[in-house]
Formats: structure tokens, sequence, C-alpha cells
């Protein structure tokens, strides 16, 4: 017997014995080359290894436009089989009030906590004692993402760390390269502003801010230092016009770009347009400063729905989304770090053994979203939106950010 087939036993054993056919409405913003080739892996094995019919409900426009239409609808009474959300606090008020399945019961039949790692993961959907998510992956932000086709052309050679990136910059653009890739939308923005400032201030003092929401140590010297240096990098994305994260990884793709400071989930689109890590791009974690991650990534949630097949049917797409065999081919197309830690990866590319090997060296700290409420980060994101579209001066930023730390749960 497979590890699959084990798996579905014990749901079989939580479920009626008696099962009809369900078609599960199946919402998620993976809409990108890379992401739809690894969501279409969990449809695949979905619709292969059960009875069930995946019925996919992505929506287009990333997490900022998904998470409320998602949260609209099973506040509304029209929920859906099952959705994706992020790691974090983004579903708390929902499971407050009753509208998100308990997976308890799978969870410790299948002893997810002896399996998730970190289990932080789990616990950052645990709600006085019980269970609510299934964590699928794990997505860290601080990485820079190198085009080696642009710096060969500069005649550079290809950075190591963030100091080497931008002194190479200047090269880049008189041979008619934007040194830096940049989305125009708060979230990626503040992806670059978190991965930058990590630099700059060190693991320790991030964490005061991000996890203590120490006000005095944001209003400190080594942030203002950090707001200097993310300032200069807006200068270095000036030129750059695209809207989406996936169209700035493509003028990194297409050598058109310096680089990108963007989450792991870029390689998936490195691997859509035949990139090979190490020969074509380079990947530097903690921008080449420090061997740490984040624990950020993706989690599915299954609303209530008052139907005994349906729920039978999400505890199997539970089951299966944590299964051994979809959490290597999921999350090698994804191009994130399974959740399982006692999976063969052997087979990841150079850049997602970086990954692998800071993870079980214990490299990791939680994401924005495991200790901001949902609003402290949409202030976050606004606020560098605004920074990074216009000529704000860095201290007037840091004093922004720095309100914002004071009120921040």
């Amino acid at each position: 017997m497979n590890n699959i087939t084990k798996l579905l036993c014990s749901v079989a054993c939580l479920a009626a014995t008696s099962v009809s056919a369900k078609d599960l409405e199946v919402t998620h913003w993976w809409t990108s080359g890379g992401e739809a080739a690894a969501v279409s892996t969990l449809a695949k094995a979905f619709n292969a290894k059960t009875e069930h019919n995946w019925v996919d409900g992505a929506i287009a426009g990333g997490g900022g436009t998904s998470i409320p239409a998602i949260i609209s609808r099973i506040i509304g009474g029209e929920p859906m089989g099952a959705t994706q959300l992020n790691h974090g606090r983004q579903a708390q008020e929902l499971i407050e009030a009753g509208l998100m399945t308990d997976l308890t019961d799978i969870a410790e039949a299948q002893g997810w906590r002896d399996i998730v790692n970190p289990v932080s993961l789990l616990d950052s959907c645990t709600v006085d004692g019980r269970v609510y998510c299934v964590p699928v992956n794990i997505h860290s932000a601080q990485w820079l993402w190198v085009s080696h086709g642009a710096f060969e052309k500069a005649g550079l050679a290809i950075p190591t760390n963030w100091d080497e990136f931008v002194a190479g910059s200047a090269e880049l653009e008189k041979n008619g390269i934007v040194p830096l890739a940049m989305g125009q939308q708060g979230w990626q923005q503040s992806i670059a502003f978190g991965a930058l400032v990590l630099g700059v201030v060190g693991v320790d003092k991030f964490l005061e801010v991000t996890g203590n929401k120490n006000a005095d140590v944001a209003a400190g010297p080594e942030w203002t230092r950090a707001f200097k240096s993310v300032a200069n990098a807006r200068e270095l994305a000036r030129k750059s016009k695209v809207q989406d994260w996936n169209l700035a990884t493509n003028m990194v793709i297409t050598d058109t770009a310096g680089g990108q400071i963007m989450g792991d989930w870029a390689q998936g689109e490195f691997q859509v347009a035949g990139e090979v890590a190490g020969v074509d791009y380079s990947c530097l974690p903690g921008m080449g400063f420090n061997e740490i991650l984040d624990t950020g990534g993706d989690a599915f949630y299954f609303p209530v729905i008052d139907d005994a097949d349906t729920k039978a049917a999400q505890m199997e797409l539970a089951s299966l989304l944590i299964s051994p065999e979809v959490q290597v081919e999921f999350n090698l197309a994804k191009g994130s770090l399974p959740v399982r830690g006692d999976i063969d990866m052997s087979s990841a590319n150079a850049c997602m053994q970086k990954g692998l090997n800071i993870l079980a060296a214990g490299g990791i700290m939680p994401s924005n979203r495991q200790t901001f409420d949902a609003d402290t980060d949409q202030q976050i994101n606004d606020l560098m939106a605004e920074f990074w579209a216009t000529d704000m001066p860095a201290e007037e930023a840091q004093a922004s950010y720095v309100s914002i730390i004071k009120r921040a749960n």
C-alpha cells in the first residue's frame, strides 16, 4: 500500500463510509505561468486519486485582490470547497466566527505535528488547540535574483551580494539595462523593503521590530540607514514600468534587467522559461548577507459546508495536499520548499537546494503575515506603494513606519 493510499484510508475512517463524487471548487491566486503549472499538479492528483473533481477557481490579481473576494464569499454564505490563503492570521476572524472546518481529527490521525517542519506553520492556523488548515509549502521573500546575461553584457562579474549588485548598477544602465526590476504594487515593494532592511539592520534588530513591535528600535539609527538603502534601491528601479511581479521576473529572464528582489516563487517562472539555476541566473538568499529565510507560503482552508459528501471530499483533498508524492511534485513545480521534512528533494535545482540547506540548519524566522495582523500588513504595503512611486524622503517614510509599528497588532 503506497503512502497516498494509506493517507486516504485514514481519511475514510473519519468520513462517511459511502461517499458520492463531488465537484469541489478550489479558489487560489496562482495564475502566472509557473504558478499555473504548479497548481495543475494538485488538480491532477485530486482527480486521479479520488472519485471527486477539482473545479478550478483561479482569481487573477494576486493575494491583494483575491483575499478580500475569498473572505467576502465565505462571509456572504457562498463558500467554496477549499481555498488557498497564506500562513499567518488571514483566516483568524473566519475561524473565530465558526466559518472554517476544524481539521484536528485528520491532523491528529495523520500526525501532522510530527511531519510539518517548522511546526510553527501549523501553529499559525491552530486556534484554542484546534487545527484549521493544511500547510502545503514554504515561501521565503528574502531573495535577490540576478540575470547572468545582463551582467555579462555589461562586462561585469556576477554579483554575490546586494552591495556588489549596486556597485554594478551604473554600468548596467550604460548598456541600456534596468538595474532593478520592480512591479508597481505595494506588496512587491514591501518584499523588497523587508529584504533590504534585514540585510542592513541584521536579524536581531529586524525581529525586534517586526516580532516584538519595538517602535523605538524602528526609529533608531540602524533603521535610518536601512531606509536610505531602500531609497537608493528605489532609484535603481525607476525605469521598471511593469505592474505584475511575474513581468518583472521576465525582465530578468530576458536580460533586460539586472535583477529582482522577489520571493522564491519566481523560480517557477524561470523553470517554465527553461532557465537553469547557476547558468542563466543566480539566486542570493538573504540578499547574499544573511543565511536566513522567512516561513511564508501557503495553506489550504476548508469553509464549513453543511453536506456530508462535500465534507468527505474536503478531507480527502486535505490528506492529499500533505501526502509525500504531492508535496514533492507540487513544490518542485512551484519553486517552494515542502512542509514535510521527511521526503526526498534530491532532484531540486541549485536554488531550491540553498533554501533546503538553510531550512535544515534552522535559519528561519516568521513572515510578516505571521507577526502582523492583516490591517498592519496592509498599512505597510500602502506606505511602500507611496514611497516607491514618489520622491518621499527616507526620513518621512521611516517616521510613518514607526507610527504603524506603534499601533501594530
